[in-house]
């Protein structure tokens, strides 16, 4: 980051606190100056001379035409109307900005009221982060990230044609919401309770129900609701679990992905091409001519941190960019760029892939370079959980951060694995490394 921007986010990060609040204090401020001139014409003992002009300049106006009694009858009047709004003017900008600091904590905080308040203040002035990619994997680095910003746009790949998703976009014709309902619930600040509900999948085995997730039915019914505009249906979801960011996808035009396997074979749709089990020699959107969001290139336009991944390499992360324009505007950004590699290998995308080899997929893909850092986990699960993982024919991503170095690119190395339930990245851990590139 250059001085001037560096100079720039901290300022902001100082006056994070009092962010919001200037109209409410400015309102109090107003009506306590207008109570201190009630004070002064109705009692004569603050600030005496200008009373005393004040009191000279009524007579002038009042005096030829209504009696002197009456005249100081006025006075004090006047002076009782001003202390009554200058009191009521102090009271509501008081009151507001108590309001405001009290509703600042969110619906989850269990904090004090001030230091709540300050948090979400401070993460409001926090960098300006864009994540691209989809699936799980974006899910579990939005967790990280959101503990430092609130400014943080979540641009989703939206190829998905399997499962919930995919019958919502045969059935309603809208765009997949899998990957953005699970980034919703991954930026939400809501109660539990309201998260839980989005990411609920109802278990009967048949039905029009069956499979579907709440949130998915959720987005689709604001959709409809919205008219089909999809960009306030995202914003009504987002208000509803008090999202710290925004989520976008890539294009709101339909497309589907369309790859040429390695026996010269061309197979259609993601679920078509996981299934085939083959390795895939290149990836490509079809149709090819689609509009990139528009929200999604200002985003990344005014980024100061882009993460790519982590994610499925050909369904998740590649898809944003062979959407025209967002691979050339994340190339020309002048933020911080990093690949964060995945930890374990995907059964018909990446067997076998090491490191580098991601990196490999991604070049034969995107034309021009997306990224400077490239972030590789050297933490190595159990020999259990491998084990494990070979039963589902996945594997180890090797580490091979030296030939990720001879590529061109710049590694960030370390233990970032999480194996509590999956081997996946660790939310606090990654996002804090990432932060540190800024």
């Amino acid at each position: 980051m250059t001085k001037s921007r560096l100079s720039r986010y901290r300022i902001r990060k100082l006056l994070a606190p009092a962010h919001g609040l200037r109209r409410y204090f400015f309102l109090a401020l107003t009506g306590l100056l207008v109570f201190l001139g009630g004070v002064v014409l109705s009692f004569k003992v603050i600030l005496a001379p200008l009373a005393a002009w004040a009191e000279g300049v009524w007579h002038r106006l009042l005096g030829p035409v209504v009696h002197e009694n009456s005249v100081d009858l006025t006075n004090h009047f006047l002076g009782g109307l001003m202390l009554l709004v200058g009191g009521v003017a102090l009271y509501i900008g008081l009151s507001s900005a108590v309001l405001r600091i009290r509703e600042g904590g969110g619906p989850t905080s269990k904090q004090g009221t001030m230091v709540a308040w300050r948090r979400k203040q401070q993460l409001a002035a926090g960098p300006r982060i864009v994540v691209l990619g989809g699936g799980t994997g974006l899910s579990t680095l939005l967790r990280g990230l959101k503990q430092y910003s609130s400014n943080i746009t979540a641009i989703v790949t939206v190829s998905d044609d399997g499962g919930s998703s995919g019958r919502l976009v045969k059935d309603m014709g809208i765009i997949p919401p899998g990957d953005i309902r699970n980034c919703l619930v991954a930026l939400a600040d809501a109660e539990k309770l309201m998260t839980d509900l989005f990411q609920h999948r109802f278990k009967v085995k048949s039905g029009s129900l069956s499979g579907h997730s709440v949130g998915n039915l959720l987005i689709a019914g604001l959709i409809e609701q919205c008219g089909g505009d999809i960009d306030r249906a995202l914003e009504m979801a987002s208000e509803v679990l008090a999202i710290r960011g925004r989520v976008v996808p890539s294009t709101m035009d339909h497309v589907r992905l369309r790859a040429l396997l390695e026996d010269g074979t061309e197979v259609c749709g993601e679920t078509t091409i996981v299934a085939s089990g083959r390795r895939i020699r290149r990836i490509f959107l079809d149709p090819q001519e689609c509009t990139a969001h528009p929200v999604a290139l200002e985003a990344i336009a005014d980024a100061e941190l882009i993460c790519i991944g982590p994610g499925s390499v050909y369904t998740s992360v590649i898809p944003n960019f062979l959407v025209p324009g967002i691979a050339s505007a994340v190339s020309s950004s002048k933020a911080p760029k990093a690949y964060i590699c995945n930890v374990m290998t995907q059964r018909g995308e990446s067997e076998s892939f090491t490191a580098a080899e991601h990196l490999v997929a991604i070049q034969a893909n995107v034309d021009t370079q997306i990224a400077d850092y490239v972030v590789v986990n050297t933490g190595v699960p159990s020999q259990a959980t491998l084990e494990k993982y070979r039963g589902y024919q996945q594997e180890f991503v090797t580490p091979d951060y030296e030939r990720v170095a001879t590529m061109g690119y710049k590694p960030v190395i370390g233990d970032f694995m999480s194996e509590l339930d999956y081997v996946r990245h660790d939310p606090a851990r990654l996002a804090a490394r990432l932060i540190d590139l800024i």
